[in-house]
């Protein structure tokens, strides 16, 4: 079921920002008078399609991996007189260069209307509060300890645990200084450190956990809350409310630590002594074995944890109206470009690992991932990706938006255009690097799995 909800959760995410992309090409196309013979959501064979009265086909098609919008263009063929002013072909280098970079420019306008979105509606956030600080990490280093709020990273100023994320990422491989401005028990002030080249996991990459530090969160004790009906639980006589101070003899710390214990005894019996309206009672029960889609077999019981309330002075909203939205929004997607941008040369100078690249399975886990998660998480995760897909098309790789443009700038200073075989070599080397950063990026996802 987790495997069709991923795979529908990355058509969804995929459908939406190559639509967008592709109708960016198609809007400036259409304006630019050439003829576009079809707009495809997805590769391959279509699905369905229909017809608009300039005869152009829209289509979905059965790979949600991409898209194009098919122009009239003598390249591909011969096309009558009568069409010809309409073909891609005979149109000014400007105009194409239009053509071109419009795709990549609506991945960034979407991008600057998710986050105005946001920052109309609001969006709530926690207070990124130190809870741990590893020993030996680079957050010892510098000298945060818990109970820390940090206001700045570098200057920059943070408001939650994503920003301060994204700070982090920038600077992972560096050596040099690192500055914080943090508060303590009311006291504002700053402190830095050397960062030392501290570099990132190759797998699943997590700044906070790697620079060191844990962020605070408030004790979750082991206080059942909802119990399934006709789970273990509920036929061992469990109830709502009860919390569970020891598990066969041993102190239970706490909720996690209670379902790490149950998740490593599948069909186990164990005794939990739980205490109920003041008085401690016996329970035995015997977690029902379950395997996950990787495979792994787990205990489970059928209860949840009772809700935990957050500190107010810890959760903060912010809400911004029409006009002052706009300013913020373009930050983020301008912070969002500038981390995309970061992390590729950082990759190509080898201070980030390629390893951290990242296929379709990767994103169908995290867009399978934010869906669940609600409206907010969702439209964040499709903006930075809208600004990533759009960093991406406008690299000068031949194949990509951004090689298409080389070629009729180069053409445009030239008053000629490229060799035929100038761009079909250029088009066969882009060809081989995408598909081997493609062939590249499966085989992380498969190694992740």
């Amino acid at each position: 079921m987790q495997i069709i909800e991923s795979i529908l959760a990355l058509a969804l995410t995929l459908g939406i920002l190559v639509t967008l992309h592709e109708y960016g090409h198609f809007w400036v196309a259409r304006r630019c008078g050439v003829r576009v013979l079809r707009f495809s959501v997805g590769f391959g064979k279509p699905l369905f399609s229909w017809y608009d009265r300039h005869g152009t086909e829209f289509a979905v098609a059965a790979i949600p991996l991409g898209g194009y919008v098919k122009m009239l263009d003598e390249r591909e063929g011969p096309v009558p007189d009568d069409l010809r002013h309409q073909a891609f072909t005979s149109k000014p280098p400007s105009q194409r260069i239009a053509i071109a970079a419009a795709g990549p420019i609506a991945n960034f306008l979407f991008a600057i209307f998710a986050y105005w979105l946001l920052s109309v509606v609001g969006v709530s956030y926690v207070a990124p509060v130190v809870g741990e600080v590893a020993p030996d990490s680079v957050a010892e280093r510098v000298g945060l300890e818990h109970g820390m709020e940090i206001h700045a990273v570098d200057g920059h100023q943070v408001s939650s645990w994503r920003d301060v994320n994204m700070r982090l990422l920038e600077r992972a491989g560096e050596h040099g200084t690192v500055t914080f401005e943090i508060s303590d028990n009311g006291v504002r002030g700053g402190i830095a450190g050397e960062l030392g080249g501290w570099m990132l996991s190759d797998d699943t990459p997590d700044p906070l956990g790697e620079f060191g530090i844990t962020p605070w969160r408030p004790d979750i004790p082991a206080i059942l809350g909802q119990i399934t009906e006709g789970g273990r639980a509920e036929l061992a006589g469990l109830l709502a409310g009860d919390q569970v101070i020891t598990l066969d003899g041993q102190p239970v710390k706490d909720w996690f630590d209670l379902v790490d214990h149950v998740r490593n005894s599948p069909e186990q019996a164990m005794t939990l002594t739980v205490v109920r309206n003041g008085s401690e009672q016996s329970v035995s029960v015997t977690p029902e074995s379950r395997t996950l889609d990787n495979g792994e077999v787990i205990g489970f019981v059928g209860a949840g944890v009772e809700p935990v309330t957050w500190p107010e002075d810890l959760l903060r909203e912010a809400r911004y109206g029409p006009f002052a939205a706009i300013p913020r929004a373009i930050n983020e997607t301008w912070a969002d470009t500038r981390l995309t941008l970061v992390a590729i040369k950082k990759m190509v100078t080898g201070l980030l690992s390629p390893s951290n690249l990242s296929g379709p399975i990767t994103i169908a886990k995290v867009a399978e991932a934010s869906v669940s998660s609600g409206f907010e998480d969702f439209v964040r995760f499709l903006a930075y990706l809208s600004v990533s897909l759009g960093v991406l098309n406008l690299l000068p790789v031949p194949v990509l938006d951004g090689g298409h443009i080389v070629y009729y700038t180069i053409e445009a200073i030239r008053r000629k255009p490229l060799s035929e075989a100038a761009q079909a070599l250029g088009l066969r080397i882009g060809m081989a690097l995408i598909l081997t950063l493609m062939v590249f990026a499966l085989y992380n996802d498969l190694m992740r799995l």
